[in-house]
């Protein structure tokens, strides 16, 4: 089978990679680098649990061919925590109880990282839009908007 090299940087770190052109982002990062925190949940593109951010904009994962994310940046929730410590959208999402299966959670809370890197003080329609395409069927989506809106306050240091 035909193989490609693709080079990404993943989480701050290059990579360097020989695989087969059909295998998704998703499929790379789970298998190849071990970053298990994106799941496939649907592998269509419909749920949101595999989203992460492409050069900054969230992504569904399972539909981005590995081929279209050579050179770019890749950030996923194990990107999320420095230096040991959790991202305040970690935090708030514990604090305000917007996990519970956490099934959903890495997807929810890279959709919302995209939303606050580009939006630092979102109202709660701008938050469930950017939202929209992740799927929940624990929470009820109210904790999970309070949990951004806390966030975002904590990272605007209010």
């Amino acid at each position: 089978m035909q193989r490609i090299q693709v080079s990404l940087k993943v989480n701050g770190k290059k990579y360097r990679l020989e695989t087969p052109p059909n295998r998704t982002l998703l499929e790379v990062l789970r298998e190849d680098l071990g970053l298990t925190g994106a799941k496939d949940g649907c592998s269509s593109g419909e749920c949101g649990a595999c989203t992460v951010l492409l050069d900054g904009r969230a992504v569904n994962s399972c539909l981005v061919l590995i081929g279209s994310a050579d050179g770019h940046s890749i950030e996923t929730v194990e990107g999320l925590q420095k230096a040991g410590m959790p991202h305040p959208l970690q935090k708030a999402f514990v604090e305000k109880g917007a996990v519970q299966c956490g099934f959903c959670t890495p997807g929810m809370l890279m959709a919302a990282k995209a939303l606050l890197d580009q939006n630092p003080k979102p109202d709660e329609e701008q938050i469930r839009t950017a939202l929209a395409g992740n799927l929940c069927r624990c929470t009820g989506y109210t904790k999970i908007i309070d949990a951004v809106q806390e966030a975002a306050k904590e990272l605007r240091y209010e």
